[in-house]
């Protein structure tokens, strides 16, 4: 497996694409060979339930979806990077995160960042160990001045992993979202890379 993993490792690398490590992860760029999974993680009505928008119907949605993830690879105008969360000793699937970027300005880039897991992982420190490492990589690779993600409140999951990595409560939106046949209310939450650095100190 490490030699897979490996090779793995200089292929996404060599094409300009992003692989970064956590203690129990491995947080990478697409590959073709992940249609299979990542349709089954993208079709999840349970993973996907807070996020419609990106719940896909069938193998050919799912595809296009990944389509776009791997075309952006390696682009100097870059805008997506949205990683695959994968365990480190078996390979298997266990989430997607990352960002998008919406605006870029000289003092960096303006992100706007989400999460999403199999529900077998939920629960266990996966996401916030993921999402702390993409932080990480924002701030000290990436340019990003400031991250913004935000979550309905009655997915508690979701909300804890933003006051964990230590992102600021910035708005509190009542019946915000339609979805599921009526209105939700919505948090948003921030982090400046200014706000990074001072955690990052201690």
């Amino acid at each position: 497996m490490e030699e897979i993993m490996e090779e793995k490792k200089k292929e996404i690398l060599s094409a300009g694409g992003i692989w970064l490590e956590t203690e129990r992860m491995i947080l990478r760029d697409h590959r073709w060979e992940d249609l299979e999974s990542h349709h089954g993680l993208i079709s999840d009505p349970d993973a996907m339930y807070y996020l419609p928008e990106i719940l896909t119907h069938n193998l050919e949605e799912s595809r296009m979806d990944l389509e776009s993830s791997i075309e952006a690879i390696g682009k100097p105008d870059r805008r997506e990077y949205f990683l695959r969360m994968e365990d480190k000793e078996t390979g298997e699937l266990i989430g997607e995160t990352g960002y998008t970027v919406t605006q870029e300005h000289p003092v960096g880039k303006l992100v706007h960042a989400g999460y999403f897991s199999r529900r077998k992982f939920w629960g266990q420190g996966y996401m916030t160990e993921a999402f702390r490492e993409i932080l990480r990589f924002a701030f000290e690779e990436n340019n990003v001045f400031r991250l913004t993600t935000g979550c309905d409140p009655e997915n508690k999951g979701s909300e804890r992993v933003m006051i964990k990595c230590g992102l600021i409560k910035e708005a509190d939106m009542k019946q915000k979202v339609w979805m599921d046949g009526r209105m939700h209310d919505r948090v948003e939450y921030r982090m400046l890379k200014e706000e990074w650095e001072r955690l990052r100190r201690g």
